[in-house]
C-alpha cells in the first residue's frame, strides 16, 4: 500500500488508519479511501486529535477524483469543513459534489435545497465555474419514489449513469491527470527557487544578517510581489505566503543557496518538449 507517507501524521492518526482488501476485479484498478465525517463544534476538532484538512490535502494530491457528500437536512458548512475545502485549493479539477438522500424531500423542497447547497459552496470555493453537482440517493437502501414522483426517479437514474460514468472514466484520464499534475509540481519548484533565490539576495554579506530576515518575513507580501513582477509569475500560481511565513521562519535565509539559472533553463525545456512527447505517446496507446 502506498500510504507511508502518512506517518508523518503521527500515531494519533495511524492509531485510527484502517485498510481493507477485498477480492473484486473493481478494486484491482480502483483504491477507495473514506474519511471521518466533518466536525462542527470546537471541542470535537480537538478531540479529533490529528490535522484532518493536512491530511485531508495529503490525500487529495495524490488521488484521482474527489467526492464531498452532503444531506439535504445538514447543509451548513462548518469551520472544519471550510478548512478541509482549502486544502483541496489546486485540485479543482477533481471535485465533484453529491447531494445525498435527496429521496427524502419531494421536488419543490429538493429544488430549494439545491439553491441553498448552490449559495454556501459559493461562499467557500473561490472558481468561477460551475460547480458540478450529482443529486441522489447513493445508499444502500431502497429509493423512496413515493416522495419525488416519476421525475424525481427518472433524475436519479440520470445523475447515477453520470456518476457512474465520471467513475468509469478515472483509468482512462489518469495517464494524462497525472502528466498535468508533475507539471503543477515543476513549476512550482521553480517558482520555489525564484521565490528562495530572491530572498537569498536580499541578505546582507556580514552583518545584521538576523534583523533582515525578520524584515523579509515580515514584508513577505512584498516580496512575493517582487518575484511575481520580475518573473512575470501569475498570481494564482505563487504559494500561500501566510503559510509560507510561518515555515520560512524556521529556516536560515542566509544558508539558502542562489537561484541556479541553466537548472530552470532545464525545468523549461523540458516541460516544453519532453512533456508533449509524453502526451503524444498516450494518445497513441490510447
Amino acid at each position: 500500500m502506498p500510504f507511508s507517507g502518512l506517518s508523518k501524521f503521527g500515531i494519533s492518526f495511524l492509531s485510527k488508519f484502517r485498510c481493507s482488501q477485498m477480492p473484486h476485479p473493481l478494486l484491482q484498478q480502483y483504491t477507495f479511501i473514506d474519511t471521518p465525517g466533518v466536525l462542527s463544534g470546537e471541542k470535537q476538532r480537538i478531540e479529533r486529535s490529528y490535522d484532518f484538512p493536512a491530511v485531508t490535502e495529503w490525500f487529495a494530491s495524490k488521488c484521482d477524483l474527489i467526492l464531498l457528500l452532503f444531506d439535504p437536512h445538514k447543509l451548513d458548512i462548518s469551520d472544519e469543513f471550510k478548512e478541509v475545502i482549502s486544502s483541496l485549493q489546486g485540485h479543482d479539477d477533481k471535485i465533484r459534489f453529491i447531494l445525498n438522500k435527496a429521496d427524502q424531500v419531494n421536488t419543490q423542497q429538493l429544488m430549494r435545497v439545491y439553491g441553498a447547497l448552490m449559495w454556501s459552496l459559493g461562499k467557500v470555493i473561490n472558481t468561477p465555474e460551475v460547480m458540478r453537482v450529482y443529486i441522489g440517493s447513493f445508499v444502500d437502501k431502497p429509493q423512496n419514489d413515493g416522495i419525488m414522483g416519476p421525475l424525481g426517479k427518472e433524475l436519479f437514474e440520470k445523475e447515477h449513469e453520470d456518476l457512474l460514468k465520471d467513475l468509469k472514466d478515472i483509468p482512462k484520464k489518469s495517464y494524462d491527470r497525472r502528466v498535468n499534475e508533475f507539471v503543477k509540481r515543476s513549476q512550482a519548484a521553480k517558482i520555489h527557487a525564484y521565490i528562495i533565490g530572491h530572498l537569498k539576495n536580499q541578505m546582507p554579506l556580514l552583518f545584521g544578517k538576523a534583523k533582515a530576515q525578520d524584515l523579509l518575513i515580515h514584508n513577505l507580501d512584498n516580496e512575493f510581489a517582487k518575484v511575481q513582477q520580475r518573473y512575470r509569475i501569475p498570481g494564482g500560481d505563487l504559494p500561500n505566503v501566510d503559510r509560507f511565513r510561518t515555515i520560512l521562519a524556521t529556516y536560515d535565509i542566509d544558508k539558502f543557496v542562489r537561484l541556479k539559472k541553466h537548472l530552470v533553463q532545464a525545468v523549461d525545456d523540458m516541460l516544453a518538449h519532453d512533456i508533449p512527447s509524453l502526451l503524444q505517446e498516450a494518445q497513441h496507446l490510447s
